[in-house]
């Protein structure tokens, strides 16, 4: 079993250190696709890692709560997951839309408000830009029920095609009330309101956090990471992990540890679990 790694920075040393010292007070916070499941280029083949949910069950009943926050649809990150009816993940709460759905083990429901309309008037455009931009050949149009994303993954040029769509998904989105959230090689249309940093923010508020560790590798993650810091600065230690890849720097540059992608990401809450064992 690998050995627990330790943080580059102090305030991650102080997050490790608080969290070891008073585990059911802790909330781990994780990012999806990327963190816990591998990128793919077809994001509906997208799973966790297949030693996921065996680290998770490892580590959930030995710390307050476990939060899975991701842009996708609750439901579809249960079900990618492989969360529902678990022993021990009893109290995993997945966190969908950036946090405007939300799905708990012990009821296996998922609560959510009304749709923006926005969306939909957005997905009946969608194919008629994307064939006036000239992106329409490679790209993958995502249906996310309360958001739709725009791959270029699988386009010949990936990052020319990423770059030509940027400022005309801007003016679509802004037209119908809705922001681009840019991530790897995706153009994800969503309302405005909602961020992984508010719905962290939100629900360590809600548990009544003493520490928290957040990891992430993804644009999106960014604004977690910033209430990680606000946190930190109020008092409450943290721990920012990166799931490390080639296709994003923002994030490890602001981590306090890097670990090697989802395989990583197992390995630090499977050692976790064990040094509180």
């Amino acid at each position: 079993m690998d050995p627990l790694p330790s943080p580059a920075t102090q305030a991650g040393r102080d997050g490790l250190a608080a969290l070891l010292a008073n585990p059911t007070a802790a909330v781990i916070g994780l990012d999806f696709d990327g963190t816990l499941a591998p990128i793919v280029d077809d994001p509906e083949q997208a799973r966790a890692h297949p030693a996921a949910v065996a680290a998770l069950t490892a580590l959930a009943p030995k710390v307050a709560h476990v939060a899975v926050i991701t842009g996708r649809p609750a439901g579809v990150a249960v079900r990618y997951g492989g969360f529902a009816g678990v022993p021990g993940l009893d109290h995993l709460t997945v966190l969908g839309h950036y946090g405007a759905e939300r799905w708990d083990a012990t009821t296996g429901t998922v609560t959510a408000p009304a749709p923006h309309p926005g969306v939909a008037a957005v997905r009946a455009e969608l194919p008629g830009l994307l064939d006036r931009v000239g992106a329409w050949q490679g790209t993958w149009i995502e249906e996310k029920g309360r958001a739709v994303a725009v791959h270029t993954r699988r386009a010949q040029d990936p990052q020319a095609a990423y770059e030509a769509l940027r400022a005309p998904l801007a003016e679509l989105a802004t037209r119908h009330g809705l922001i681009v959230e840019p991530g790897r090689m995706v153009l994800e249309l969503r309302p405005p309101g909602m961020d992984k940093g508010v719905a962290l923010g939100e629900y360590l508020r809600e548990t009544g956090a003493g520490s928290v560790l957040y990891a992430g590798d993804d644009l999106g993650d960014l604004p977690a990471y910033a209430a990680v810091d606000k946190l930190r600065s109020e008092g409450t230690p943290g721990l920012l992990v990166c799931s490390g890849s080639t296709e994003v720097s923002e994030l490890a540059e602001r981590a306090d540890l890097v670990v090697d992608g989802p395989e990583g990401v197992v390995g630090l809450l499977t050692a976790l679990a064990a040094q509180l064992d």
